[in-house]
C-alpha cells in the first residue's frame, strides 16, 4: 500500500475496481483545511480520463508493474501488433491502450507497462516527440500573415496537425505525442 505522498506521473493504481495511471498531480496545501492531492487518471481498460482528489495521508492501493520496450510492427484494424526487443515475443493491443495511435509509426520503439501480477499490458507509452514526414499540406503564401499563422498538414501516419506556413510536402517534422503539436522542422 502506498499514500498520497507517493504518487507521481505514470504510477499505476486500484481504483474503484479498476486499473488506473496517473497522467497529472499537483499538491494542494490551502491556507484553510486539509491538504489534499489533486489527479487525472486515465483508465487501462476504457482509456476514460476523470478527475479526482485525494485527501492528503490517504492509502492508495499501487501495482507493481514492469516497462519493456517494444518495435511497432503494423496496425490491423483496431489492434496494434508489437514485437519484444529482447526476446522477439508479439502481442497485440487494442486502439485504446496507446495515446496517440494516430502519431505511431511503423519501427517506432514504445514502451510498454506490464502488469507483474498476471503478466497482462496496460498501456503503450509513447516517446516525448516523433518525427514524421508530411504528406499533403496547402503551399503557403508569403506576406499573408501578422503574426504566427498555422495551416493543417496530413502526415504520414495520415494525422493532421497544425503547422507554420513555411512548412512544405516532404519536410520532416518532430511532433509532440502528449499534446500532438507540431514543435519543430527537422533538417537532413
Amino acid at each position: 500500500m502506498a499514500t498520497t505522498s507517493d504518487i507521481r506521473n505514470g504510477l499505476c493504481i486500484r481504483y474503484n475496481n479498476d486499473i488506473y495511471k496517473v497522467i497529472e498531480f499537483l499538491h494542494v496545501k490551502p491556507g484553510k483545511g486539509p491538504a489534499f492531492v489533486r489527479t487525472k487518471l486515465k483508465s487501462l481498460s476504457s482509456g476514460k480520463v476523470l478527475d479526482n482528489t485525494f485527501p492528503a495521508g490517504r492509502k492508495i492501493e499501487d501495482i507493481r508493474v514492469e516497462t519493456q520496450k517494444f518495435q511497432f510492427l503494423y496496425p490491423e484494424g483496431d489492434s496494434f501488433h508489437f514485437m519484444n526487443t529482447e526476446d522477439y515475443n508479439q502481442i497485440s493491443l487494442h486502439k485504446n491502450a496507446l495515446d496517440a495511435p494516430d502519431l505511431l509509426k511503423e519501427g517506432e520503439i514504445v514502451t510498454i507497462i506490464i502488469n507483474t501480477e498476471d503478466d497482462l499490458p496496460l498501456s503503450v507509452d509513447m516517446p516525448m516527440s516523433v518525427v514524421l514526414e508530411v504528406t499533403h499540406t496547402e503551399p503557403g503564401v508569403k506576406g499573408n500573415t501578422a503574426t504566427n499563422a498555422t495551416k493543417p498538414a496530413t502526415v504520414e501516419t495520415g494525422a493532421t496537425i497544425n503547422v507554420p506556413l513555411f512548412i512544405n510536402e516532404g519536410d520532416k517534422i518532430k511532433v509532440d505525442t502528449v499534446k500532438g503539436a507540431y514543435l519543430e522542422r527537422v533538417k537532413e
